[in-house]
């Protein structure tokens, strides 16, 4: 059987090595936290940049769908004027018709 300060010694060496694995292991985990802080800051400036791009773009096609729409508008707005000029000219031509007849 093994004296008291055997015993004792035993479990300082076990404490010992169990605060080494702690220590390591924490350390381990800040490592590993610093890495994963770079990647996320990686990521965020990649994201930052691809946000930037597509703000472009689609201010590109917001601006190019106006000015399609503004053409449409005005085109619509040509054809208009002629749909209701030829209507005024049949009424005129119709009532002229009527009144050359009576």
């Amino acid at each position: 059987m093994a004296t008291l300060e055997e015993r004792v010694a035993y479990l300082e060496g076990q404490v010992s090595e169990h605060t080494h694995t702690l220590i390591d292991i924490r350390d381990s985990i800040r490592q590993l936290d610093r890495r994963f802080d770079a990647r996320l800051d990686t990521i965020d400036r990649r994201i930052d940049g691809l946000e930037d791009k597509l703000d472009r773009r689609i201010d590109g096609l917001e601006d190019k769908l106006g000015r399609r729409i503004e053409g449409l508008e005005d085109k619509l707005a040509r054809q208009f004027a002629w749909l209701v000029g030829i209507q005024v000219t049949t009424l005129v031509a119709i009532v002229g018709a009527l009144v050359t007849r009576s």
